[in-house]
């Protein structure tokens, strides 16, 4: 006869109820586990999406992504004159906003030269970008139908979207989209025509516009990728970063912040749940003492009634993860950001819940182990 078992079906919906409520909480813990794991997955996503060996950045920089980095369009050439470069590319990479019916729409807006790397890597519905100007591939998440045209810069110039991608958004959750390089920089440098005319009443110079953020390189197979950077290095405006580097940079200094907030509160939430077990299992011992008493009275020995409370602990922990593991798989498809649950996240919440429980029942077995048998025969 398990204790543990019938004392749980003779007050099964109290059980239910509390079983439910601690799902909810281990739930949120587990979503913010799969959203910060999303996020990096996210930020990752990008820096791989021209999954090249060599990003060429501003001297003293570590851009695009961690910091600015602004250096000349035609360095492109000159890295694909180096030993050892089999491909080369310019890209851009921009923040925009602009409005679609009426509602908000924020994109990262990555350019690149056509032919060259750094476009997207697979569509999932249209096709990739044929034409020079104004046609944009845009990721499944904003939202957005082929055919759709989006107004974008000060002069309203007008994209139409050829192509969806999907799951390539930044680590911020915007959608990334695609443009050319021409395009780009025209979005990022082009002036609105009052502040244009203005300029050109003063005598102001025009700014030069041929500026991107990095440089991406593939080296050949057979040359080290070491030696190709050291021979970027030798211009002293340039600095040259391993696909590692950029990956490293990414996931430790752009969703920092992201990662300790995060923390904070699954620390924080797990010392709720931890909180709740303990006075529930320790509300639900009290409620029991005669007959904790009772059982010590006809001889049951310590480890049987400390078995009672530990296994009541782990059933409330293991089916609350289960039921609130089960609900964010459910859903996760509704949250706005995206939710990537990893077996390994998994297998250490779950051990982290069991040693939670544990810990917690310790409060119900002291009060249980220091029940006097006499108590069973109190009226």
């Amino acid at each position: 006869m398990n204790l543990a078992y019938r004392d749980i079906r003779h007050n099964l919906l109290r059980f239910v109820l509390t079983c439910f409520g601690l799902s909810l909480l281990l739930g949120i813990v587990i979503t913010m586990t799969g959203i910060y794991r999303g996020a990096l997955d996210d930020a990752l996503r990008l820096v791989r999406a021209t999954n090249p060996d060599l990003w060429i950045v501003e001297a003293s920089t570590n851009g695009p992504f961690a910091e600015s980095s602004r250096i000349s369009g035609d360095t492109r050439e000159m890295v694909a004159r180096i030993y050892g470069v089999e491909r080369a590319g310019a890209v851009t990479y921009q923040s925009v906003q602009t409005e679609i019916r009426d509602k908000p729409l924020r994109l990262f807006v990555v350019g690149f030269e056509l032919g060259r790397l750094g476009g997207p890597r697979k569509l999932v519905a249209g096709r990739q970008l044929l034409r020079s100007h104004y046609e944009i591939v845009v990721d499944a998440s904003a939202g957005l139908a082929l055919g759709t045209e989006i107004p974008l810069g000060t002069r309203g110039h007008t994209f139409t979207v050829v192509g969806l991608t999907r799951d390539e958004v930044t680590s911020g959750g915007d959608p990334v989209a695609y443009m050319t390089l021409l395009d780009a920089q025209q979005l990022q440098f082009e002036r609105a025509p009052p502040i244009a005319r203005r300029e050109a009443a003063r005598g102001g110079a025009s700014a030069a516009t041929d500026i991107v953020n990095a440089v991406v390189a593939r080296v050949s197979p057979y040359v080290p990728v070491a030696d190709v950077a050291a021979s970027v290095a030798r211009w002293k405006h340039l600095s040259a970063l391993t696909q590692a580097q950029q990956e490293t940079l990414v996931s430790k200094f752009v969703i920092e912040r992201q990662r300790k907030q995060l923390g904070m509160f699954m620390v924080l939430l797990v010392i709720v749940s931890a909180v709740i077990i303990a006075l529930i299992i320790y509300t639900l011992t009290m409620d029991k003492l005669r007959s904790i008493a009772t059982l010590k009275l006809v001889g049951a020995p310590d480890r049987t009634i400390i078995g009672l409370i530990v296994q009541q602990a782990l059933s409330m922990g293991v089916v609350g993860f289960l039921i609130g593991l089960a609900l964010v798989i459910a859903f996760r498809g509704y949250f706005p950001r995206r939710v990537v649950l990893l077996p390994d996240d998994v297998a250490v919440l779950f051990a982290i819940v069991v040693m939670v429980c544990l810990a917690a029942s310790s409060l119900g077995v002291r009060a249980a182990v220091k029940v006097d048998p006499s108590k069973a025969l109190v009226g």
